[in-house]
């Protein structure tokens, strides 16, 4: 089942005077469960994509459905309630708030919604990715590892069908990557969840079920 699917995508920035074409004529289909990675030089549109598939954006052409919504077809409402309930983020810099301890920070999105048993429900995710002993720690008393796995907890809390990752394993070293690497493998094949990954990792290229090379906005020919 498609849980994510770009068609005939393109997206212009206006830049003083010039208009900067981003992403032109994207066509792309992530199914559930599928580790998809995006490759390509700084600059090729790999945020922008993240972007557009994590309805933080719309495209200027082209139609882009998440988990089976076209995005082009809801108000600000609609678009809210859909990145809350259908995506999950994993960023490089973690993004964990430092006043809050690591099960405040996991349970918070659930709270910002209104969910009931939220502090439950982040715990078994802290669980899961085998941190429920830090739960009480602030982030300055974990490591970086052990943030990225907080991040990766919240970013999972509210159970999204879609996970979108922009180069989590940059800020980490290669013993670390590789156990986030074994968790995002887990995340696709134990809970079926799909994930899209920007990364210049080939570990994680190498990891994943297909990469998608982008070049110059577009999918470069032959990938």
């Amino acid at each position: 089942m498609s849980v994510l699917r770009l068609e005939n995508v393109s997206k212009d920035y206006v830049d003083g005077s010039q208009r900067v074409a981003a992403l032109v004529g994207v066509s792309l289909e992530v199914r559930e469960a599928e580790f998809v990675t995006l490759v390509g030089r700084s600059g090729c549109g790999k945020s922008t994509l993240l972007h557009l598939a994590g309805a933080m954006d719309l495209p200027t052409s082209g139609r882009v459905w998440v988990a089976g919504e076209d995005t082009s077809k809801l108000d600000d409402a609609g678009l809210v309630r859909l990145r809350r309930d259908a995506v999950g983020h994993i960023f490089q810099s973690f993004e964990l708030l430092p006043t809050l301890s690591a099960v405040e920070n996991v349970e918070l999105p659930l709270l910002l919604a209104g969910r009931a048993g939220a502090r439950a429900r982040a715990l078994d995710c802290l669980a899961w990715v085998e941190l429920a002993e830090l739960a009480p720690r602030m982030p300055h008393q974990l490591s970086g590892g052990q943030l990225q796995r907080v991040a990766i907890a919240r970013a999972l809390v509210h159970g999204p069908r879609l996970l979108l990752a922009d180069e989590p394993t940059g800020n980490l070293d290669s013993v670390t990557s590789s156990l986030i690497l074994a968790l995002l493998r887990r995340i696709s094949s134990d809970r079926g969840t799909a994930i899209l990954m920007a990364t210049h990792s080939l570990e994680l290229i190498a990891a994943a079920d297909r990469s998608i090379r982008l070049r110059d906005g577009r999918i470069a020919a032959g990938d």
